[in-house]
């Protein structure tokens, strides 16, 4: 063996799991694209809504239903319709319409003097500006206004209520995102303490213990949740608290299961023979030897929690008006299909997507803090 092939060796011998599980990282190319697809994702959900133009809860009443288009609106054919429809809601005439790029120029006429306050229907609608008057008859029954056109642009088209729709998914995203790391945080938190002090513990205490996770893990999810909506109403905090109470068993299992294993080693035992008390057998040696399953599972978990809080929201138990969430919009999107399809391909796609770089990118970490390997 080479000196530089023997002083190499011991480097990579002495280097912490997670340098190693680094270094597998960085050289595994899905697990690049699956971090760069994660990160463009929660980018745009943070960053993206204060660069579409639109707010999430506006309502363009003009543009129900529009589809995905990289053009603006109005289109010019629909000027004169949206012209028409405001006529009639004044009670006049729109005559000699010219429409240009930026403004649209008519008269309008009707059989008595024009109150120059209905005028302000123009700036009430989503398609024209404030209006000025050119000219005037004098009997009062034309007048010639200029208004601007307002160009809006829908890039994942509106929702039957015309709220812009890329917009509303990147805000669905913030709060999918947000429940799926905090539910997942507090899943860790129970269920590493809970599983680590079964498992180094033992005996009869781990079997009471864990009779009781398996009581918890009899009772059906969804009726769970129904008993909540029923005692304290829908919320995202409701939703927060039912995820956590369920996804914290499995952690507790897993954590148990290692935590078994490691209070076999040599140097727990050496530890125990020198008098040290659980509760610093726990922090000194045994949590953090479960690093390395408990990072990979919980890379795993959001993907998992993400998913259950849409099934929720598709079932009406999860998210209510105004906030929204991706199962929201998925549920939305499935009762419009055959008219709106694009309002069930745009928040699925960003589901998908999500899901499942956080699925493959749980299992590369998981392979790369595998001591085994």
């Amino acid at each position: 063996m080479s000196r530089s092939q023997a002083g190499h060796a011991p480097a990579w011998a002495e280097a912490s799991l997670l340098a190693r599980a680094r270094r597998r990282l960085l050289g595994d190319r899905l697990a690049r694209a699956c971090a760069a697809l994660l990160l463009l994702v929660a980018l745009a959900c943070t960053l993206g809504p204060f660069v579409t133009g639109h707010p999430y809860d506006r309502l363009y009443y003009d543009y129900p239903g529009t589809p995905p288009s990289p053009s603006l609106y109005p289109t010019p054919e629909a000027v004169r319709p949206a012209l028409d429809r405001l006529a009639f809601r004044m009670r006049v005439r729109a005559e000699d319409v010219a429409v240009t790029a930026d403004a649209v120029r008519l008269t309008l006429a009707s059989d008595r003097p024009i109150d120059p306050r209905v005028l302000t229907f123009f700036s009430r609608s989503d398609t024209f500006g404030e209006p000025r008057v050119i000219a005037r008859a004098e009997d009062g029954r034309r007048l010639t206004v200029e208004a601007p056109l307002h160009r809006l642009r829908f890039l994942a088209g509106t929702d039957t209520l015309g709220r812009d729709l890329l917009t509303r998914t990147l805000v669905a995203g913030r709060l999918s995102l947000a429940l799926g790391l905090m539910a997942t945080a507090v899943a860790l938190g129970i269920g590493v303490a809970y599983g680590a002090l079964a498992g180094t513990l033992g005996g009869r205490i781990d079997a009471a213990m864990m009779r009781l996770v398996d009581i918890l893990y009899s009772l059906p999810f969804v009726f769970f949740v129904i008993m909540l909506v029923v005692f304290f109403g829908r919320s995202v905090a409701l939703i927060f608290v039912a995820v956590g109470a369920v996804e914290w068993l499995d952690m507790a299992r897993i954590v148990r299961a290692e935590a078994q294993g490691i209070r076999r080693r040599d140097y727990v035992r050496a530890a125990e023979a020198l008098g040290l008390t659980t509760g610093a057998i726990l922090r000194r040696h045994v949590v953090p030897n479960l690093l390395g399953p408990v990072i990979a599972f919980a890379a795993l978990m959001v993907p998992r929690v993400i998913l259950l809080e849409s099934f929720l929201s598709f079932l009406g138990l999860g998210v209510q008006e105004p906030a929204t969430s991706w199962g929201v919009l998925i549920a939305d999107g499935a009762r419009s299909l055959e008219t709106a399809p694009w309002m069930l391909v745009v928040p699925a796609s960003f589901l998908v997507a999500t899901l499942l770089a956080l699925t493959l990118l749980g299992e590369r970490l998981r392979d790369a803090l595998d001591v085994r390997a």
